[in-house]
């Protein structure tokens, strides 16, 4: 048994988040993606055999009241709330990611004002985010420009209306200054916008703290929601009574059920909804976040930090130089993943998965890896690089 292996164990032994393994539905893989699909937690399943079964099947429409359907975008969003560092009344949950982005930025720019005209654009982030902050631009009457976050506050000016950044780098996973760039934004007298798909539920977001204006995340990486499960929407307390979503819906209406010609929006971020909500993924969520009670997201950032450090030292003792990492050492640039760069990164992964370790990878060269504290171990972290070296060494 190698050092390292040894030193897992240690680790392991004085894991505090260690007994919450047990809540998911593990195997015998090594699983590092968790930055695209969350694990399975165990006791989902039987939840939504009970809504499909019993809420859906016995109870039918009876369930928009009797079993809360109708309320759970503001309930779990009050369960969301705390894990990105917001008060209550200021999270909603529901459509995807995209439609999300879609409503924070054009809500933003009509909160800025007609003056202001121009759009910044984090020049690096996931595409989709680029493709929808662009159409804003179209419907808004703005230019977009995109920069990379370190160039943002350079580029700020009295024409900025809003600032669209993602908190982690998908690729590189690369942690960025949120605090110092949201008050960057708001001195230059634009809205900041965040999109926390990569950090929610991976580390501290600190919404409020911070003075963020709107900040949209999905559900089904490190909150472990499932495939597609709904995204969720933050508003800030402060410009709730001046959202304008681009996309009103009935479910937004001041009175749903007035069924009103003219459109009157609800108080709050319940405003933020649009359309009836899609109950078995919305309540497979709700479950999903139970695994969170009684866990600090502090104590997750810690056991993150330290997975992503040994891990990287694993990978130096193993595989040397046969590849290369892309993901800042300095734990204040780091999210909860390592990116590595190597020839033939596609082949290679796909070697890894069939050896039971699962990554994923990104063309043109990278390899990821996600560490989701809640049940990575560190057993795993050890194995998954001493399993990249062998595959490297053919």
């Amino acid at each position: 048994m190698s050092e390292l292996n040894l030193r897992a164990e240690e680790l392991d032994a004085a894991d505090g988040l260690a007994p919450l393994r047990s809540r998911f539905v593990l195997d015998d893989v090594v699983y590092l993606d968790g930055n695209s699909l969350g694990a399975l937690p165990a006791h989902v399943p039987d939840r939504l055999a009970d809504v499909v079964r019993r809420e859906w099947g016995e109870l039918r429409i009876r369930s928009w009241e009797e079993s809360g359907w109708w309320t759970a975008p503001e309930r779990i969003g009050e369960r969301i709330a705390p894990l990105v560092g917001a008060a209550p009344g200021q999270v909603v949950v529901g459509d995807s990611t995209s439609v999300n982005v879609f409503k924070a930025v054009v809500a933003a720019a009509r909160m800025a004002g007609e003056d202001r005209t121009e759009i910044l654009v984090d020049a690096t982030t996931f595409p989709t985010d680029g493709y929808v902050a662009e159409s804003a631009a179209r419907l808004t009457g703005r230019t977009l420009r995109a920069v990379t976050p370190a160039r943002v506050p350079d580029a700020l000016g009295p024409r900025t209306a809003a600032v669209l950044l993602n908190h982690v780098d998908y690729r590189t996973g690369r942690l960025h200054d949120l605090p110092s760039l949201t008050a960057a934004i708001h001195a230059a007298g634009a809205l900041a916008v965040w999109d926390l798909c990569h950090s929610a539920g991976a580390l501290p977001v600190g919404l409020d703290e911070h003075g963020v204006d709107l900040a949209v995340g999905c559900t089904y990486k490190y909150l472990n929601g499932g495939p597609g499960s709904p995204a969720f929407l933050y508003v800030r307390r402060a410009a709730q009574s001046r959202f304008d979503s681009p996309l009103p819906g009935w479910n937004s209406h001041a009175d749903p059920f007035g069924m009103s010609p003219s459109y009157d929006p609800a108080p709050g971020a319940v405003r933020g909804r649009v359309g009836t909500p899609d109950i078995l993924s919305m309540l497979a969520l709700e479950a999903a976040l139970d695994v969170w009670e009684g866990v600090q997201v502090g104590a997750v950032r810690a056991k993150s930090l330290a997975l992503t450090d040994f891990f990287l030292e694993c990978v130096a003792e193993y595989a040397g130089d046969r590849v290369e990492s892309v993901t800042p050492v300095a734990h204040e640039e780091r999210g909860s993943q390592v990116s590595l760069r190597c020839e033939d990164a596609g082949e290679v992964m796909k070697k890894l998965i069939a050896a039971g370790v699962v990554g994923d990878f990104r063309p043109p060269d990278v390899l990821r890896f996600g560490f989701t504290p809640l049940y990575t171990s560190f057993a795993d972290a050890e194995r998954a690089a001493r399993v990249l070296a062998t595959v490297l060494r053919g």
